[in-house]
């Protein structure tokens, strides 16, 4: 791989540190999962972020890794990979999933974690270390996802308005609140589904640059558990921060709503799952909620709210690229 000799202190530090990021994730993105019950008041937050949390590791009986192939294989160039890149990506990651959770911001732990590989990966060997079909498609997405959310959250919330046009409010709601559950256990599959693979697949970078894994033989269970775990973790801890601004600020949710927003993103999560694109868990539940609100009006939706969480998704990789650039330098002295 690199060529660098890592020790396995090294190695073991930045496992934990990935661990540690992963855990961040879930935390960071709890919100994107229970924004919708809590708001609605169909749970409790502590029952929310258990539920959800169940559910981010359930998906690990669910879903091949092809998003980790893609982070591991599929961002930069898997020879020029050693202990510095990744020490850059996660820190960066980890750096810019604190301030957007100070600030309450639905930023992208996902694209922060590719802006630091590609960061660390430019500062090292120049553009030439990008795979650029694979990051072409991830930077795609930050405008597709939330498309997909979009349309197919409006699609799903007329469906449901016809559907239920001639049903009594008081059986609608106790309808939707049992449906909500539902929906809100898709979501967080989902999320736990394509999430927890990106730290997946750095970690396997770090094991097969160490040589302490061949890319052929795929990846370690141990790996795929330990994440899987350490999302779940991070998610019963759950965001606060984010809650309001995901469950009320955007558009005003009720129960109908709530479903509708969460099935379309679920739906678009396992789809880009499936395809094996890393996608933001954010961006499609942010653009669902705006599509489901948009149904009743473009005044139902605060553009504002959604243009500065627009502008935090574009900042989001060349920041995080920048940080890990600096990263990359500093961790030449540190490890």
């Amino acid at each position: 791989m690199s060529g660098i000799e890592i020790s396995l202190t090294t190695v073991v530090v930045l496992v934990v540190l990935a661990l540690l990021f992963d855990f961040m994730n879930g935390f960071h993105d709890a919100a994107n999962s229970i924004a919708t019950i809590v708001s609605t008041r169909v749970l409790k937050p502590h029952q929310a972020v258990i539920w959800a949390a169940v559910f981010n590791i359930i998906a690990y009986f669910i879903f091949e890794t092809k998003v980790a192939s893609t982070i591991g294989k599929g961002t930069i160039d898997a020879s020029i990979v050693d202990h510095y890149i990744v020490f850059g990506a996660l820190v960066s990651a980890i750096i810019w999933n604190i301030i957007t959770w100070y600030y309450g911001i639905p930023s992208s732990s996902s694209h922060a974690l590719v802006g630091g590989l590609v960061g660390a990966a430019l500062a090292k060997s120049g553009p030439g270390a990008l795979v650029w079909g694979g990051v072409g498609k991830i930077v795609a997405f930050i405008f597709i996802a939330p498309l997909l959310g979009f349309f197919m959250g409006g699609f799903l919330m007329v469906i449901v308005s016809w559907a239920c046009n001639r049903t009594s409010p008081t059986k609608v709601d106790r309808l939707f609140r049992r449906l909500q559950l539902l929906s809100a256990a898709a979501y967080s599959l989902g999320h736990g589904g394509n999430d927890a693979q990106k730290t997946i697949g750095i970690i396997w970078m770090l094991l097969i640059a160490a040589g302490m894994s061949n890319g052929a033989d795929g990846i370690p269970g141990w790996v795929v558990a330990s994440c899987y775990t350490a999302m779940g973790l991070g998610t019963m801890f759950g965001g606060w921060r984010i809650v309001k601004t995901m469950g009320q600020r955007i558009t005003k949710l009720n129960q109908p709503k709530g479903f509708a927003a969460n099935s379309a993103g679920a739906a678009t999560l396992f789809l880009a799952t499936w395809l094996g694109i890393p996608v933001s868990t954010t961006h499609t539940i942010t653009g669902s909620i705006m599509g489901v609100g948009a149904t009743g009006g473009v005044k139902k939706v605060r553009w504002t709210v959604a243009g500065g969480i627009f502008w935090a998704w574009v900042l989001t990789i060349p920041v995080t690229a920048l940080i890990s650039a600096i990263a990359w330098w500093l961790g030449q002295t540190i490890l």
